[in-house]
């Protein structure tokens, strides 16, 4: 890659944390940070927002790096409004990153399409930084032996972990250290980074107090106030996979289900095997030569590739069944 002298990076590219790598290949750049993209990412961690913490440790590296004379790290334009943050999907703070590159001859740095062609076609020359595909560290998963349903990890207690078999289960202290937030604060940024770098995971929901990732067969969920009152880690996996036949239902029940059942009613305890039935009638009507979509949140059944699975459309999940009526 050619050398870059002057690099303005923007929202996203922060949270995605390779502007640091990039500079290992630029060294001595000038680094400027726009307004938009700081109160973008302060607004986003007050808002108790993963990925706002995300971007804040890779500025934070940008800014050592200045202090070790490496690069030249500077902060320009102007500090966006309550309302501009509010509704940056409608492009403002994008704009006003785009005009500090524009003003300063500078190449944007940015993982968002949009904006890698609306600054190309106002003239600004970009690094479109492309999804990375490559397998990350998720240390959680060394607390998980073949039999462990979920984990339970909360501030100011030992870990916990259900082990056993949906509906047949029991709860145990897996280990005698007291959990601190601070670790906490560490697993659940590693879960991000997990969902940023590897295929098949994304942020299911990020709320201020809560956010939820589905990293492939695991389900990651992260509270702290002001949700709950204190930071709580949960991690969900299924530890098999069933068919129909697995359940051995009377053959009078299931010939219904595939000819006359037009709504069916799953209900349980957790921990009773819901989801696990449900992602087997999935495929089983699969099977059956319909089609199947799944509406979920979070998305977390374990099914085929066959298998549509919907999540709430613009947050509403009526939203969502307008969509199913025109995809049957």
């Amino acid at each position: 890659m050619t050398e870059v002298k002057t690099i303005i990076p923007d929202t996203g590219a922060l949270i995605d944390g390779r502007i640091t790598q990039l500079l290992e290949e630029n060294r001595n750049a000038r680094v400027i940070v726009s307004e938009s993209v700081v109160a973008e990412l302060e607004f986003q961690a007050n808002s108790g927002r993963e990925i706002g913490f995300a971007g804040l440790e890779e500025l934070k590296r940008l800014s050592d790096r200045a202090k070790e004379k490496k690069i030249s790290l500077e902060f320009a334009g102007e500090r966006p409004n309550a309302f501009e943050i509010e509704n940056a999907r409608f492009g403002e703070i994008d704009a006003k990153i785009r005009a500090v590159a524009k003003s300063s001859d500078g190449v944007l740095v940015t993982t968002d399409r949009v904006q890698k062609c609306v600054a190309e076609a106002e003239g600004i020359e970009v690094i479109y930084l492309k999804p990375v595909v490559s397998e990350a560290r998720l240390s959680l998963e060394e607390l998980f032996t073949p039999d462990t349903l979920s984990l339970h990890l909360k501030e100011g207690c030992p870990a916990r972990a259900k082990k056993g078999m949906p509906g047949r289960w029991k709860l145990e202290v897996i280990g005698k250290e007291t959990i601190t937030k601070k670790k906490l604060d560490e697993l659940a940024r590693e879960a991000v980074e997990y969902s940023k770098r590897t295929p098949g995971c994304f942020v299911e929901i990020d709320r201020r107090g809560a956010t939820v990732l589905q990293l492939r067969d695991y389900r990651i969920t992260f509270t702290h106030p002001p949700f709950s009152e204190a930071s709580e880690l949960t991690v969900v996996r299924p530890i098999k996979r069933m068919r129909m036949g697995d359940y051995g239902l009377p053959e009078e029940l299931v010939s219904r289900f595939g000819v006359q059942a037009e709504g069916i009613l799953i209900s349980g305890p957790p921990g009773s095997g819901k989801s696990t039935f449900a992602a087997a009638l999935a495929e089983f009507y699969s099977q059956q030569d319909c089609i199947v979509k799944t509406l979920e949140q979070p998305r977390d059944l374990q099914v085929t590739k066959e298998i549509t699975q919907y999540a709430p459309l613009e947050g509403s999940l009526e939203n969502s069944a307008d969509i199913l009526l025109l995809v049957r």
